[in-house]
């Protein structure tokens, strides 16, 4: 089965709210979503079928606007990662 690609612009992300903004537009997200971290682990977890890769491109302009959130919201996504065989995430920097 081939790998969805879902592409996160970090120079998009200048915000929490821009960050939730991008994750609705790329995930086909329950009507239900709340947006914080657990309800994205969440779903992330057991709603988004995989295999899938996250790929959050420009990550630093995105730590730089987010601060100590990115860190919060970097280390979800590496625990939905590890706990997902078939879920990825790649961070890609500038």
């Amino acid at each position: 089965m081939p790998v969805k690609r879902y592409v996160l612009d970090g120079r998009a992300v200048h915000s929490v709210k821009a960050f939730y903004d991008e994750i609705e537009r790329l995930f086909p997200l329950p009507e239900y979503f709340g947006r914080n971290l657990d309800a994205l682990a969440d779903v992330l977890t057991t709603d988004i079928e995989g295999p899938c890769e996250l790929v959050w491109e420009h990550t630093l302009l995105s730590k730089k606007a987010l601060k100590g959130d990115y860190t919060k919201i970097a280390a979800m996504l590496k625990r939905v990662s590890d706990e997902r065989d078939d879920f990825r995430v790649t961070f890609k920097g500038k």
